[in-house]
């Protein structure tokens, strides 16, 4: 039984051609990009380049550039970041209950240090209301901070109009575009986002790298110390290998990123249809209609995730009940706990289902016909 990969939300296989662009500069490319000399110079080359191509894909300066680990340390730099170095200007903070956990308990880590935090609620279509976040700026607020896509739902939070609210307001606005990034055309300037999140990892990159966007003129607190790399704002010697490989997957993705959009979203409605099709009972968690392309959020009444996954994984299907980075966990999602209440079945019965490189239209459907036969039989 050929296994099939649908958790694309959670990792990606790297591309083939990322490995062909990272595998020379191993052999050939070792010197330290701070390094005066013509090893560093050459280090330095390859960095500058990557740098000028994440920028141009979100339309920013490549000076608003920060390479970071990942995703993670992206949201930490910027939120930490942001509250310790205006926190003259009030200690208020704003984000949304069901934001990734490396926003989530950022945030939390700031509130145990006597900043004052609002929480946003979402109702079912798994949105914000605009109009909670206006009644819930104040004099004090100091940093905006909500996701772009979510991780678990796929459903696209409204950013441009969160943009134009904040736009005469001292508040900064930093948003996780971890998954959004490859799949949405985004441009900062016309989103009016001050910081943007982003991990390579999740566009077929090597892990370990991502970039947060700051825009020219914000203050932001270093989090490490040591060197001056990356303009002061975060030590330690760059990783010129993988900002290579994160070059050539952000190109892929740019190039690509409308028919990829249109192949995931034909897999998606094929694995529905084939539910369907299969007489499987089951509802879409969030507005099916925002939702970025790659993910679908399935609840499947009369089970439970924990038996779901078991048996899924049994069948040769790699599938999440939400973020990867709480696996293992049978705590009910606080995404679906945020949209439906802690006491809907739905929190403890939804899977996560995301297509990318690794899918095909045979594998999707294949897919669809192993759940359908798992799902049967766990509700006769």
């Amino acid at each position: 039984m050929e296994p099939i990969y649908m958790d694309h939300a959670a990792t990606t296989p790297v591309h083939k051609e990322v490995i062909d662009v990272m595998y020379p500069i191993y052999d050939e490319v070792f010197g330290n990009p701070s390094s005066v000399h013509s090893f560093g110079r050459k280090a330095r080359q390859h960095l500058d380049v990557a740098r000028r191509v994440m920028a141009k894909s979100i339309h920013a300066n490549e000076k608003e550039i920060i390479f970071t680990s990942g995703g993670t340390e992206a949201d930490n730099m910027a939120i930490i970041g942001a509250a310790l170095s205006n926190k003259n200007k009030g200690n208020h903070i704003i984000t949304t209950m069901q934001e990734h956990h490396a926003a989530l308990h950022t945030v939390e880590y700031l509130e145990n240090q006597g900043f004052d935090v609002t929480y946003l609620p979402v109702d079912e279509t798994g949105k914000i209301a605009v109009s909670d976040l206006k009644n819930s700026l104040t004099e004090e607020t100091i940093l905006v901070s909500i996701m772009f896509v979510n991780n678990e739902t796929g459903v696209i939070q409204p950013i441009h109009e969160i943009g134009e609210l904040l736009r005469n307001h001292q508040a900064y606005f930093h948003t996780d575009a971890v998954q959004a990034y490859g799949l949405l055309d985004i441009n900062v300037n016309e989103l009016m986002v001050d910081m943007l999140s982003v991990s390579s990892h999740k566009i077929n990159g090597p892990k370990g790298i991502g970039f947060l966007y700051v825009a020219e003129g914000i203050k932001l607190s270093p989090l490490q110390f040591g060197g001056e790399q990356e303009r002061k704002r975060r030590a330690g010697t760059e990783n010129v290998v993988s900002a290579a490989g994160f070059q050539k997957a952000v190109e892929l993705a740019m190039d690509n990123r409308v028919k990829r959009t249109k192949l995931y979203q034909s897999y998606r409605k094929l694995f529905m249809k084939k539910l369907k099709e299969k007489n499987v009972q089951f509802e879409i968690n969030g507005d099916y209609n925002s939702t970025i392309a790659s993910i679908i959020n399935i609840s499947f009444p009369g089970t439970n995730v924990e038996t779901l996954l078991t048996n899924f994984d049994l069948a040769g299907i790699a599938a999440s009940s939400g973020s990867a980075c709480t696996a293992g966990s049978v705590e009910p999602s606080h995404v679906l706990s945020a949209m439906f209440g802690e006491d809907n079945e739905c929190t403890t019965n939804s899977i996560r289902f995301s297509f990318g490189l690794y899918n095909t239209v045979e594998n999707v459907e294949e897919a669809a016909e192993r759940v359908a036969k798992i799902v049967k039989r766990l509700n006769s």
